[in-house]
């Protein structure tokens, strides 16, 4: 880290960075309160308004939105005059998924190896911390020169949109000049990068009835129709022969313009075992962030142990399909529920639920704001120059904020680089990353408000 006063001030924050990301990792603050207490999430939405509270913000709130979830604001003024930077992160988290495949528990941070382990460390409990180390930064030299809304959502991993409808019930309460999502990531550790696109996002649940009960297979098995037969070839429908998405209607051969994804590096990022092959076909870069990607997210079934020789009457999927900007998700949802339909056999009958959605998004990169945060980032990234690229994952709120604030500009920087598993067992964030992003941020508002 280059020496600079707002460099060397958050280098003495980050032992207070990690207890206060110890704190708020043990929230188990997982939005789906049939599985999680509601009180975890409530409990980590309070320990983040608590910490706005005693940075001096104002008009600190906790927002019940429509989705039951809470998202927790708050306004910081800066001199008068001064423009308007909203700063978003969330702090509701994924599930654990196998507690015991973690090497430590899933909600007790834990050092290792020079990384953080938790469940939100990077995504995004990290960029909640983040943002509280540039603004302590600032304070302590000079001032924040901005005026400063802050927004922690609280069901961003559930995909409800809760946020989404209240911030359209209350238009004048996220309106900002520019706005930092601070949930997005590096490319790989140490290459400073904005996020420029986004693909978005819908959620289909599919259901499949064959027969009034199950039956016994030796008696009627080979004539009657198995619901779980039928939705394993409804799923298997959805890919071509090299495991490209092929959902009937939906385009899925556009190209990535911009850094592209060494093969070689993205099996290593993914862990893809020995001898497995890639699915898809143009460039990783391609098959990642320009194209519509399916995923079968789970399957009601009986398990392997303790299943019966029965003809299954009936069985369920989640279905999960990412779609590139400059495709509409609401399209793309009746094109996928179309195609469920379409390919179900043996005339069984079959139902489709939509279960949640979110639009894709792409930046304006030649705005002011893209170029007050390169210069930032050389600056907290000594020798590196700030790279763009796109994201998989979707943010749904950012298309909201794109509509409500035209005039917004839009970035996205965060933790969630390839080693830090987000979603997955043993999430991680890098120390390093969040410093050197936390002076990014901080230097970023401080251009920004002399730009």
């Amino acid at each position: 880290m280059s020496s600079n006063p707002v460099a060397e001030t958050v280098a003495s924050l980050m032992p207070r960075a990690k207890e206060e990301l110890t704190e708020l990792v043990a929230f188990r603050s997982v939005a789906d309160f049939d599985q999680f207490p509601r009180s975890e999430s409530e409990g980590a939405a309070r320990w983040v308004a608590d910490a706005l509270a005693a940075e001096g913000f104002q008009d600190v709130a906790l927002l019940d939105t429509p989705d039951g979830t809470q998202s927790v604001y708050g306004y910081l003024p800066g001199p008068e005059g001064a423009k308007t930077v909203l700063l978003y992160a969330h702090y509701d988290v994924q599930p654990p998924l196998d507690e015991a495949g973690w090497t430590t528990p899933p909600f007790e941070l834990t050092e290792r190896d020079g990384r953080w382990y938790g469940r939100g460390a990077a995504d995004c409990k990290g960029g909640v911390v983040m943002h509280l180390l540039a603004l302590r930064a600032l304070k302590a030299n000079g001032g924040v020169p901005v005026h400063v809304k802050v927004i922690a959502e609280g069901s961003e991993e559930q995909g409800t949109g809760g946020l989404e409808r209240y911030a359209e019930a209350h238009p004048d309460l996220l309106e900002a000049d520019t706005i930092v999502i601070g949930d997005a990531g590096n490319f790989r550790v140490g290459l400073p990068t904005v996020t420029s696109t986004l693909r978005g996002m819908t959620l289909v649940r599919v259901r499949i009835d064959t027969l009034a009960g199950n039956l016994h297979s030796g008696q009627f098995g080979g004539a009657a129709p198995d619901a779980l037969a039928a939705l394993i070839r409804v799923l298997d429908s959805l890919r071509a022969e090299d495991g490209s998405t092929t959902v009937d209607g939906l385009t899925g051969d556009s190209a990535w313009e911009g850094l592209q994804y060494d093969e070689e590096r993205f099996r290593q990022d993914a862990k893809v075992l020995d001898g497995v092959g890639l699915i898809g076909s143009g460039t990783v870069a391609d098959r990642i962030w320009a194209r519509p990607a399916v995923t079968v997210l789970g399957i009601d079934c009986p398990p392997v142990v303790g299943a019966t020789p029965s003809v299954q009457a009936s069985a369920r999927a989640l279905i999960s399909l990412r779609v590139p900007p400059g495709v509409d998700a609401a399209e793309a949802t009746k094109l996928l529920q179309a195609h469920l339909e379409a390919h179900t056999p043996w005339g069984a009958r079959v139902s489709t639920e939509q279960i949640g959605q979110g639009q894709a998004f792409r930046a304006d990169t030649t705005s002011p704001a893209y170029q007050a945060m390169a210069d930032a980032m050389a600056v907290a990234y000594p020798g590196q120059q700030m790279q763009y690229a796109g994201q998989g994952g979707s943010i749904p709120l950012c298309n909201t904020l794109a509509a409500l604030y035209p005039h917004a500009e839009i970035l996205l920087i965060g933790l969630s680089e390839p080693k830090a598993q987000i979603h997955a067992v043993n999430e991680s964030v890098s120390p390093e990353e969040l410093e050197r992003l936390s002076v990014a941020e901080a230097l970023f508002l401080r251009n920004y408000a002399a730009g």
